[in-house]
């Protein structure tokens, strides 16, 4: 591995351990607005995986009022230009590329090597930009929350999983591949409720028939708190393209969190990726345009 790429890993596993230690989960934007999700201001394509994790912490730290991003060259693209002695945020175009192996060492041709390619772009917050073409701009439109609401129903109705309701107790049993919620009057909220569910349903989509998240001793974090990992960040993801208010579900497991991220500067990128496979799934099964797109960490 180059000294470029641990450093880049290094980075990014600093900055989420910094929130974590300070009690804040990256992946959650505990409001809601017309641009939840960051997505680059001139494709208008929403960023993906852990560049989720990087802009929604630094939206949230900055207090910017959108969520929307570009490169420098970007901006000048378009008319526009960053402000002089604004920062940029590095993010990351991530996905894993498959190599022919006998190109290496004179392997056989029908062997092949998958290796990471990482690649590191600095974007600005539409509100560091001046002249940026109105059009470009998110414009506010309100959303009652009971759309928010209907649209969380007809996702969980659209994946046809077993839920059932009654109980204290929000889990998933993977030997009976069914999903066991408290009766929704028990929720001091419909959001608290959807939030909930979603969650479950990122831990659904581990079954060997949907994303096949096999679970073991891993990435030096114990299998329960890796996968609770996962289904935090895949919540998260769909509560924003829900516009729903995301909130931290388990928190117990931020300690154990803490000490694997410290040990491994690459989990959260693999936990990350396997969190937006699971909420790529869950928006394929409702039908959303969003499943289409490439199963890579967008960077611009």
């Amino acid at each position: 591995m180059s000294q470029v790429l641990r450093d880049l890993y290094q980075s990014v596993t600093d900055q989420i351990v910094a929130a974590l230690e300070v009690g804040t989960a990256p992946w959650i934007r505990p409001w809601t607005g017309a641009d939840d999700v960051p997505a680059n201001a001139t494709t208008q394509r929403p960023y993906r995986g852990i560049n989720v994790l990087l802009l929604n912490l630094h939206a949230q730290a900055r207090g910017f009022s959108h969520n929307r991003w570009l490169t420098f060259q970007q901006a000048l693209a378009v008319g526009a230009h960053v402000r002089k002695g604004e920062h940029g945020v590095p993010i990351v175009f991530f996905k894993m590329h498959e190599v022919d192996a006998s190109d290496v060492q004179h392997k056989p041709a029908d062997v092949r090597k998958v290796i990471p390619l990482l690649r590191s772009f600095t974007v600005f917050n539409v509100d560091q930009v001046d002249g940026l073409p109105p059009k470009l701009m998110p414009v506010p439109t309100p959303t009652a929350i009971w759309d928010a609401l209907d649209a969380a129903e007809q996702l969980i109705d659209a994946t046809g999983a077993d839920v059932r309701h009654g109980g204290s107790r929000a889990f998933y049993a993977p030997t009976h591949d069914l999903i066991q919620l408290p009766p929704r009057t028990a929720f001091a909220s419909p959001s608290d409720y959807y939030g909930t569910a979603v969650h479950e349903l990122t831990h659904w989509t581990g079954h060997p028939s949907r994303c096949n998240r096999s679970l073991g001793m891993r990435h030096g974090i114990d299998a329960y708190a890796f996968e609770e990992l996962v289904a935090e960040m895949g919540a998260a993801f769909l509560c924003s393209h829900l516009k729903l208010p995301g909130r931290l579900q388990h928190d117990s497991y931020i300690a154990s969190w803490l000490a694997a991220l410290r040990n491994d500067k690459r989990l959260i990128f693999v936990a990350a990726s396997q969190a937006q496979k699971a909420a790529d799934y869950l928006l394929a099964a409702a039908g959303t345009k969003e499943s289409a797109s490439a199963a890579i960490e967008v960077a611009a």
